[in-house]
């Protein structure tokens, strides 16, 4: 029971870490980094059909982000098992 709560909170941190450290960073530059490096932002970008060019990353760029986060997911997960179980 405890390693999932472990592994709820880590992702829930892993979630909303980027848009509160893109909130208090005040550099435009590493803002928009960090915009376009969170898992939320890229899922919101995807959604998005008019005004891309405000987006901090654009729709198909948020599809690879999305998707490597959950390469790093499961490779993390592969790992974890890998580790307790041997």
């Amino acid at each position: 029971m405890r390693d999932s709560a472990t592994a709820i909170g880590v992702v829930l941190g892993l979630l909303y870490l980027f848009p509160i450290l893109a909130g208090v960073v005040t550099d435009a530059d590493w803002k928009r980094r960090l915009e376009q490096l969170s898992p939320s932002g890229a899922g919101l970008a995807i959604q998005n059909t008019i005004g891309l060019d405000s987006l901090p990353i654009s729709p198909w760029a948020g599809v690879g982000v999305l998707a490597a986060w959950a390469a790093g997911a499961l490779l993390a997960a592969v790992l974890v098992l890998r580790l307790r179980d041997a």
